[in-house]
């Protein structure tokens, strides 16, 4: 049987532990995992693209566990009553090939990219960072949010949309914490005006500009995250020729980040170089910095960890991904309708190491 979390068992995770406290927990799984980064064997994501959205596979292995996550994109769903993004992942054991688990990913998703954001903020932005711009407010906006204020101590958010109900929708869900002041702004510009942190989050597969040189101010951090595909940007690219650019994995970013725009000598630093404090984040209090994030898989590795660790056998499911088996060359006998024989864990273990 393999361990399974639907998204009603991961609601239910959720609420006991509250959403910042599961992105705080993120945070640290995350960050452990990339001061691992040379055990892993990485590579970039494979994507099949539509001229709808883009459909994505993302493994990556430590060597002793392999995880994969399936994630589509597809801005114009939401018009159908459908989510842009979904995703499920699956964490498996590399020594058997067997899968350990199976889990939903979409809400997983929004809480390990807004743990990786405020991550690598902790590192890139100024000290005492107070006010903090978001444009885009739609599925990912609230943990983005709540991770920037309760784990960074922004106190005023700058919200702005092209869809007023975007940010209608945000402020209702954001009113659950108080202590933020949350300022509606009447454009991009207005809303970055004096804002030490820039989150930039849209959804349109396209190459938009939505942050622009002129808005650009000294000591600025910029958290680029909806730019995650070739042909989808959001920062003009003169805002990187003039910043600190970080990125997870500079082999994926050239191709999908706002990283596209630029030539291929164009320099950059991988986040786990200045994790492990092998380069700096950032070099003054006045240096605009840019952590040009496309979401890589090892976030995810993580995340299934995560979810493989804390959430216990009772609050999963189990479900019978794999058949087994007391003869394993006896496949045909269960396609004929044979039963799959349980085993115990001395008979697994005896098998295994046969």
């Amino acid at each position: 049987m393999v361990k399974y979390i639907g998204t009603r068992e991961l609601q239910s995770f959720v609420a006991n532990r509250s959403v910042e406290g599961v992105i705080d927990a993120l945070t640290g799984y995350i960050k452990a995992d990339y001061l691992r980064w040379q055990q892993f064997d990485k590579t970039a994501r494979t994507a099949s693209h539509s001229t709808l959205g883009v459909i994505e596979l993302m493994p990556i292995s430590d060597g002793k566990l392999y995880s994969f996550k399936y994630v589509n994109g597809h801005p114009k769903n939401t018009s159908h009553g459908l989510l842009t993004v979904t995703a499920f992942g699956v964490l498996a054991d590399v020594d058997s090939g067997y899968p350990r688990l199976l889990s939903e990913l979409t809400l997983t998703t929004a809480l390990r990219t807004a743990a990786t954001s405020v991550l690598a903020a902790k590192h890139m932005a100024r000290r005492n960072s107070r006010v903090m711009a978001l444009i885009g407010n739609g599925a990912q906006s609230e943990f983005q949010a709540i991770a920037f204020h309760c784990l960074l101590g922004i106190e005023e958010l700058r919200v702005f949309d092209v869809d007023p109900a975007a940010t209608d929708k945000l402020c209702r869900n954001l009113g659950a914490y108080p202590d933020l002041r949350i300022v509606r702004a009447g454009s991009a510009a207005e809303a970055v005006r004096g804002a030490d942190i820039v989150t930039t989050v849209t959804a349109d597969k396209r190459n938009a500009v939505i942050v622009t040189p002129d808005m650009i101010e000294a000591g600025m951090h910029l958290n680029a995250v909806g730019g995650d595909c070739p042909g989808k940007t959001e920062l003009h690219r003169d805002v990187l020729s003039k910043a600190r650019v970080i990125v997870e994995f500079e082999p994926q970013s050239r191709i999908e980040g706002e990283l596209q725009q630029m030539p291929a000598d164009f320099a950059v630093t991988e986040l786990w170089l200045v994790l492990s404090g092998a380069a700096a984040g950032r070099g003054s209090d006045t240096e605009v910095t840019v952590f040009d994030s496309v979401g890589f898989a090892l976030e995810d590795f993580s995340a299934l960890r995560y979810l493989d660790e804390q959430v216990g056998d009772d609050d999963a499911q189990s479900i019978d991904l794999v058949p087994e088996l007391a003869d394993p060359k006896n496949l045909y006998g269960v396609a004929l309708g044979g039963k799959p024989v349980v085993l115990d864990v001395l008979q697994k273990a005896a098998l295994l190491h046969a």
